[in-house]
């Protein structure tokens, strides 16, 4: 019996490699956990933007997710991008039917270049059908205004999103403050909303226009972290930390939206967020 924790992607895949599930993967690989994954959709798409996306068929996805569900033992699987009302609920159906663990949901709604990568009438199938399955879900601001209909502005407005998101089913709510202040705040701080405490995670600001994936990084690393058996301050401190190198040391590839830099993270490096 193996002791390494394997841990699962449900995602898109990007052929520019920065985003989805090549960075969930890489992110596995160097927070040494085993990744798998269960791609829903296969994009055309590099920094400068998404040009095609061509859904996987259902009975696929779900063959998929049996091959997995057989033959691994998932401690903690996160969900990224699926695009359709009917590949959330085919998605919802199955992760209900088999034992996954941990469930660390990423709306993925649109792209760093800003293609919708969520069709319109998948949002309330996302509320509905996946949510409520949640252990964690990560929004941005922009995708928790979506989900809750609340325009956040100021810290008043982000607690009343975090608790509809909270009353919507999932256990608990990370809002990533990415796009805070207009992304022009010295501090980056992600909001963190449970049943029993509340608190925020910081970390300085980069002005660079290279933070292709930091979404799927981070909620990536964050399932590796809660796969090893780390609480969820701990996780969160963690997955913090390792997106903030991610973006600090950018790799300059691309013309566009350049990708984070996924082997940056330097465990003696770390240092508490904590606040």
């Amino acid at each position: 019996m193996s002791k390494i924790a394997q841990v699962l992607t449900i995602a898109g895949s990007d052929s520019g490699g920065g985003a989805g599930i090549q960075a969930d993967l890489k992110t596995f690989q160097m927070r040494g956990v085993f990744g798998t994954s269960v791609i829903t959709a296969v994009t055309a798409q590099n920094t400068l933007g998404v040009f095609d996306i061509h859904t996987i068929p259902l009975n696929t996805i779900e063959s998929q997710l049996k091959a997995i569900a057989d033959d691994f033992q998932i401690k903690a699987f996160k969900v990224g991008m699926l695009g359709t009302s009917e590949i959330i609920e085919c998605v919802a159906e199955n992760i209900k039917r088999y034992d996954f663990g941990i469930f660390v949901l990423d709306p993925v709604m649109i792209a760093k270049g800003g293609s919708a990568l969520l069709q319109q009438n998948a949002i309330q199938s996302l509320s509905q059908k996946l949510l409520p399955l949640a252990t964690v879900i990560t929004p941005n601001i922009p995708e928790a205004e979506s989900l809750t209909g609340i325009q956040i502005h100021d810290e008043q407005s982000l607690l009343q999103a975090a608790e509809s998101l909270r009353q919507q089913g999932a256990k608990t709510v990370v809002i990533k403050g990415g796009h805070s202040m207009n992304s022009q705040s010295e501090i980056c701080r992600d909001w963190v909303f449970s049943e029993n405490e509340t608190f925020y995670v910081d970390s300085p600001r980069f002005n660079t226009p290279h933070t292709h994936g930091t979404g799927c990084t981070f909620s990536a690393c964050l399932t590796a972290e809660l796969a090893k058996g780390h609480s969820l301050k701990q996780a969160l401190h963690t997955a913090k930390a390792f997106i903030t190198q991610a973006i600090n040391q950018p790799l300059g590839i691309g013309q566009g939206h350049g990708p984070t830099n996924h082997w940056a993270y330097k465990e003696e490096q770390a240092v508490s967020l904590e606040r």
